[in-house]
């Protein structure tokens, strides 16, 4: 099949990946549906108080809760370089919003409530709606089954027929858990950053807390105000013995563990032993598509998805198969805009694609240059220090502009201060030029709606 002008377009998931599939592909002039397993809109941003059975996310059959979130949970991006680029995400005036610059996960998810109104994407999204499988068929359709959970039809498995389908399930939501030896004889309690949300159960206890990213930063400070201890354990720390977080008396910094021990101990490099309550595993997220059927095409190993061009399409199957949103260490929503721009476009005919054989060369390329140069597979969409030269040459392939400057500096300067002000990066700053321009640019988008 070849693009042709008007696609029906199946989108996986409502969450902030998902609403911008929508928003860009009907755009496009293209027919979409978006299913979306939970009540509302809003994917990862959905808080809820509830974890999961298994505190770990080891067991396959478990009920799974879909959000990670914490409930202090603020962003550590500013609102500026976060938001749509065609949707600024401005501070609003009411009383009932978060107007700080880096506001707290409900805010974000009332941000992307305003932005599917502003763009009539509700309309197209059918809610508690789960979709088990989805697979090609031999005419070239993509067959997408799925089930209502609630109200009329609820349990009848239906299938539907279309062109082409958008995965937007995001990849927060299936923990990766550390490999400890003998922690299976261990006797303390273990838990994943996926079901944390607030401090109160580590009152008192000795923890563990594995991991030196943006959620191992946070709730370890934060569990440290009512924890006995703290120990920071990562790749990243050196080994040294003992190292104290600056400004704590009970948090240290360790090299990673090299065992659990049945006696309830914890041992690290150089005979070091701490007896322990709780390891909490701040260890991020695998990639998971239960429901996507493409008999071996698209594989996930180690966390990589593949063979994917440009972290969308596989090869084989572009542009009637594609994904939105892997890419990580990276300012989220303007890069799912500009790649779902980019989808819509080649579906239309508008935009071009590369042969199979084109794009299956430059996958293989990029794969031996991160093999040449000694990075993890697992961190193949990782995009620390290429995310704006990744958005932009997608944006040349649009006809769109490239990344404001000021986008690029903000984000630039935010992780510069975050590095220096760990603690307090999200109340002091010093790029207010910066945001002055960011707000210059935003008077072309933003609406009265919007600022109301």
């Amino acid at each position: 099949m070849s693009p042709i002008a008007a696609c029906t377009v199946a989108v996986i998931g409502a969450g902030a990946s998902g609403l911008a599939a929508a928003r860009q592909l009907r755009r496009e002039g293209h027919s979409v549906v978006v299913f979306e397993k939970e009540s509302q809109i809003g994917g990862i941003w959905v808080y809820t108080n509830n974890t999961e059975p298994d505190p770990i996310g080891s067991d396959p059959t478990r009920i799974t809760v879909h959000s990670s979130l914490y409930a202090s949970l603020r962003t550590n991006l500013p609102r500026e370089t976060m938001g749509f680029r065609e949707y600024p995400f401005v501070a609003k005036k009411s009383g009932q919003r978060d107007p700080r610059r880096f506001p707290g996960h409900r805010e974000v998810l009332e941000y992307l409530k305003d932005y599917a109104a502003e763009f009539g994407i509700g309309e197209l999204v059918r809610f508690e709606t789960e979709v088990s499988r989805v697979w090609r068929r031999e005419c070239g359709k993509w067959e997408v089954r799925f089930r209502k959970t609630s109200g009329d039809g609820d349990g009848e498995v239906v299938c539907e027929s279309f062109d082409a389908v958008v995965v937007c399930n995001g990849h927060y939501t299936v923990p990766r858990i550390a490999h400890i030896p003998g922690v299976d004889r261990w006797p303390g309690k273990q838990i994943h950053s996926h079901n944390y949300r607030v401090p109160e159960p580590f009152l008192n206890k000795i923890v563990i807390l594995i991991g030196s990213s943006a959620s191992a930063v946070d709730i370890s400070r934060e569990i440290a105000s009512v924890a006995k201890e703290v120990h920071i354990a990562s790749w990243s720390n050196s080994s040294e013995e003992s190292t104290t977080l600056p400004g704590y008396d009970n948090v240290w910094l360790r090299p990673m563990i090299e065992s659990a021990n049945e006696d309830g101990t914890i041992s690290f490099p150089h005979g070091f032993r701490i007896s322990a309550d709780i390891i909490l595993h701040c260890t991020g997220y695998k990639y998971h598509f239960p429901f996507l059927d493409t008999q071996g095409i698209v594989t996930v190993d180690d966390n990589r998805v593949g063979p994917l061009y440009k972290h969308v399409f596989p090869p084989s199957l572009a542009p009637w198969l594609s994904f939105v949103g892997l890419p990580w260490k990276i300012a989220p929503f303007p890069q799912f805009e500009l790649q779902c721009e980019w989808i819509a476009g080649i579906l239309s005919g508008r935009i071009s694609l590369p042969s199979q054989d084109e794009m299956m060369k430059d996958v293989e390329a990029f794969y031996d240059s991160l093999q040449a140069s000694g990075y993890p597979k697992r961190y193949t969409h990782n995009m620390t220090g290429y995310q704006f030269e990744y958005n932009d040459w997608i944006a040349t392939q649009c006809g769109a502009p490239k990344t404001e400057e000021w986008r690029k500096k903000i984000y630039h300067t935010t992780s510069l201060n975050r590095k220096a002000r760990p603690e307090n990066y999200r109340e002091e700053w010093d790029d207010e030029d910066l945001v002055l321009q960011a707000y210059q640019d935003f008077a072309k988008h933003i609406s009265c709606k919007q600022v109301s």
